[in-house]
This record gives structure tokens, C-alpha cells and sequence, in this order.
């Protein structure tokens, strides 16, 4: 059952108090699989990396990565988190066609990281985020469905698996529930996973990349009324982008909130966000513990990590990303508030680079922050998927500081570079974009603008030079933005003997 009229957002937060909760799955970079040999590379040939283990042929038994074990470790210390003296692994029973063994090998009551938190910034407050545990599992394969419009199995002729990805170690993330944010849980939500994101990156054991799903996120929600106990969550699975996140937390708050409306009860289930459409659909029933039937996996030794390479592990961990912020925002010569909007846009690390690239700070945070991030808000892709690299930026920004582009001009060249027509200088070539100089070829179009406004150029004549402004405009208009402006006033400052 569902409303007729959806409430609007604002109306839905100020009946109802959101509490929201997220579990992000990461993947981590390591070059084999959690418990063989076979390598982990993203792309290869379906069903090319796998192995007795990893497809859970009988008789074959698993042996832990040591290095994803202590890259779990940092992770774990990098959020704050007490890290366990001994744990072990657990299996988790449930039955879909990308799960080989027919249950994933996991960690239950015994997690490797308990108890740590995360800080982050919205609108210029700050909120803490707990949480509750970071375990170390596997991944599951793929399915494919084909033959239907919307890749899922409803529609679809066939599904295929690739199990290239079951096995790849997997470290999910669960933040304790977050109350309190009101009107900006969908905000709050994107700024964790975004700030999440930048932690793990910085630590140098996985890429991150949402779009190739080596960071998933599940976004539970839930609505109350103020003073009331928290209401029944649903989880959203597998949102693929920042933006996506926020999208996801506000659609079921507008969804629950029409239904809490009409007096439905909000049932505990599973559900897809749409990109399309923006909202988030029907999928199962959600499990509980219990339903997955746990027990301790009998094959693999307990984890037992020593203290003092954990106290080692702690000592090399790298600068955190809100220190590192606050250090680039003084090197930059920004403001506290705007490193977070750049922080935010996901844009701190691609102006690092184009700064490295040879741009100035301004330069590079120019185009990131303005064009290029009104692109990507306008195609509804993440930043660093916008189409132009650091190095493509900076080329851009060299071609202005040396007079060869005006920021007119490098704008049509910004179109071309993330068209993919080649890097900026190329683009300017093909395109004629360059910016004209040459006295020889403005003076017939200053001497046309001369006589086109005759009452402007006896102005100017006159000593008022402010006005060849507006000549120099006529001249601009002309040559398509490709004269160089000064060049052009002092053509007519000379033209008109006001020089």
C-alpha cells in the first residue's frame, strides 16, 4: 500500500525524527583472495580467477591473508576502534546463486574492531558517528541478468554468475545508530561515507571506487515521532555513489513518512535505490541473525593479534584526512568553511594534484570547484568521473596564465576535454580557440567597432576612456571572445589618440 501524495521533505522531518545507520562494505586491494591464491584484478574474464577454495569444492580448505588481516587492523585504528586480542571467523549460512560454498565465511559475536567513531562536519557542525564494529569477511560473485530493460532479474531471459569476485577480502563497516541529525541525516549520511572514503584511500589498502563497487554502501532508515521510540528500519542496498547516499536516506524518509501518514505500519525489509527515478524499491524481507544460523568456522585458526604489531601499525599510520584538510587549507589560503565544501564536492585530492601538476591553488580550485563541478551536479556523476584529469586541468589553466586562452575560451576547451577530443592544447588546435593577439588581425575589427558606435568612440575622444569599454565589447563580440582584451583597448586607446 502506498500514498497518493507523497509529503514533501521538509514536511516529512518536521512531523518525524529520522535515525539513520549505514554498513559499508570495502574491498580491500590486496593482490590474492581472502583465504587462496587466486589474484584479485578488477575486469578479468568472467570465472578466470577461481580456484577449488574460492568456489568451496569439497575437500578444499581456506588459509587467512595475512595482509588483509592487517589491513583491517588499520582501518580499524584509523576510526578509533579497539582492536580484539582474539577473534575468529564465523559461518554465515544463506543460499543465492553468487555464493559458491553456499554460506560466506565472515565474523559474527567475535568482530576484529569494536568501539571506535568517526567526526564529521555539516554545515558548520560537527557530528560524531559511532561505530559498532569492523569485521573482516569475503565477497560473494556476481550475477548478471540479461535480456530484460533494467539489468535485475525481474525481466530478465538468463542469469549468469561470474565468481571472480567470491573470495576477494571484505571489510564492512557499521556505524552504531545516528539520532539526532533531523532535516540533515541525508547530508550527515553522504558526509560519513565521503569522509570514510578519504580515511581508507589515505591508508593505501583499497581504491575505493564506487563505481566499480569496491566501496558499497547500505543505508538504514527509520522515522519516530519526536519523543517516541525509533521506528521500524529498512535498508537500502548497495547505493553506489556519494550523491546516491544522500539521494537514498531522503527518498525513504519522504516514502515512510507518507505511509506513517496513512497509519501503515513500515514493514523490515531490503530495498534498491533507483538512480533513475530517485527512490527506493521493494526487494526481500530482511534477515535477522538468527535466519543466517552462525557458528564458529571449524576450518581456520582464531585471530590473535599481537600487541605490539598492533601498537606498531598505530605509530606508521599516515595523516589523517581532516588534519591533512587543515593543513592544505592554509597552504591554499582558503577559509575552514570552504576546504569543507571542497571536501564535500570529493575535490581535495584531484586540486592536490592539478596543484602538483604545475596550476596555482586558486587556479586549480577554479575549475574544480566552478565548471567542472556544475557538470558533474548537471550528468549526476562524482567529480573524479567528470572527464578531465588533474594534469588535463592544469595543462587547461597554464594555457590562461600564459594569455594563450582567456576563461571564455577555456571553457569551449573544457567541453572538449571531457568530451574526450584530447588534452586542452590539442582541443584549442582543433577547435581554433586560441586567443588572437596579433595587432595586424584586430585592426580591422577595432577600426569596424570604431565606426559602428561613433557617439562611443567621440566619448572616448574626449578623454572619457571608460567608455571604450564598450568597444572593446563590440571587438570581443566580433572575433567570437578570441581577441586578447588588452591588446584590443590599447588598439583603440591608439585609434582614437586617447592612448
Amino acid at each position: 500500500m502506498t500514498t497518493t501524495a507523497l509529503p514533501a521533505y521538509d514536511d516529512a522531518v518536521a512531523r518525524y525524527e529520522p535515525v539513520i545507520g549505514l554498513e559499508t562494505h570495502v574491498e580491500l586491494g590486496t593482490a590474492t583472495k581472502m583465504f587462496c591464491g587466486c589474484r584479485t584484478e578488477f575486469g578479468a574474464e568472467p570465472n578466470t580467477q577461481v580456484c577449488p577454495v574460492c568456489l568451496g569444492l569439497p575437500g578444499a580448505l581456506p588459509v587467512a591473508n595475512r595482509a588483509a588481516i592487517e589491513a583491517t587492523i588499520r582501518i580499524g585504528l584509523a576510526l578509533n576502534c579497539d582492536i580484539a586480542s582474539w577473534c575468529r571467523m564465523a559461518r554465515k549460512n544463506y543460499f543465492y546463486p553468487d555464493m559458491p560454498k553456499n554460506f560466506q565465511t565472515s565474523q559474527y559475536d567475535e568482530p576484529l574492531c569494536v568501539e571506535g567513531y568517526v567526526d564529521v562536519e555539516v554545515d558548520g557542525k560537527e557530528y560524531r558517528i559511532g561505530i559498532e564494529r569492523v569485521h573482516l569477511e569475503e565477497d560473494t560473485g556476481k550475477s548478471l541478468h540479461v535480456g530484460g530493460a533494467t539489468g535485475r532479474i525481474h525481466g530478465a531471459t538468463e542469469s549468469l554468475v561470474d565468481y571472480n569476485r567470491a573470495g576477494i577480502p571484505l571489510v564492512e563497516i557499521v556505524t552504531k545508530p545516528v539520532p539526532g541529525i533531523g532535516a540533515l541525516a541525508p547530508e550527515v549520511a553522504k558526509a560519513y561515507v565521503a569522509e570514510l572514503r578519504d580515511i581508507i584511500r589515505s591508508l593505501g589498502v583499497s581504491d575505493v571506487r564506487m563505481e566499480q563497487g569496491s566501496l558499497r554502501c547500505d543505508v538504514n532508515t527509520s522515522l519516530n515521532k519526536p519523543g517516541e521510540e525509533w521506528g521500524t528500519r529498512t535498508e537500502t542496498k548497495n547505493v553506489n555513489s556519494l550523491r546516491s547516499v544522500e539521494r537514498a536516506v531522503r527518498s525513504e524518509i519522504i516514502r515512510q513518512s507518507g505511509l506513517l501518514d496513512d497509519g501503515v505500519r513500515i514493514f523490515q525489509e531490503t530495498r534498491h535505490f533507483q538512480e533513475t527515478t530517485g527512490d527506493t524499491r521493494p526487494g526481500r524481507s530482511k534477515e535477522t541473525a538468527t535466519d543466517y544460523r552462525y557458528f564458529p568456522e571449524p576450518d581456520l585458526v582464531p585471530i590473535a593479534p599481537d600487541a605490539a604489531w598492533v601498537a606498531e601499525l598505530k605509530a606508521a599510520l599516515p595523516e589523517r584526512p581532516s588534519v591533512k584538510r587543515a593543513r592544505l587549507a592554509e597552504q591554499w589560503g582558503i577559509s575552514a568553511t570552504d576546504m569543507q565544501s571542497v571536501a564535500n564536492a570529493g575535490a581535495v585530492e584531484l586540486i592536490e594534484e592539478t596543484i602538483a601538476a604545475g596550476a596555482s591553488p586558486a587556479g586549480a580550485r577554479k575549475w574544480w570547484m566552478g565548471e567542472l563541478a556544475r557538470r558533474a551536479n548537471e550528468t549526476g556523476v562524482e567529480l573524479s568521473a567528470v572527464g578531465a584529469t588533474p594534469a588535463q586541468v592544469a595543462a587547461l589553466q597554464k594555457l590562461v596564465d600564459e594569455g594563450k586562452l582567456n576563461d571564455k575560451l577555456a571553457r569551449q576547451v573544457l567541453e572538449g576535454v571531457v568530451a574526450g577530443e584530447g588534452d586542452p592544447a590539442a582541443v584549442m588546435s582543433a577547435r581554433g580557440l586560441g586567443v588572437v593577439s596579433d595587432t595586424g588581425a584586430l585592426t580591422a575589427a577595432v577600426d569596424e567597432a570604431i565606426a559602428a558606435n561613433p557617439d562611443i568612440a567621440a566619448k572616448v575622444r574626449d578623454g572619457k576612456v571608460a567608455a571604450a569599454g564598450a568597444l572593446v565589447g563590440a571587438v570581443m563580440k566580433t572575433t567570437r571572445g578570441q581577441a586578447d582584451a588588452k591588446t584590443v583597448r590599447e588598439l583603440i586607446l591608439e585609434r582614437l589618440g586617447a592612448a
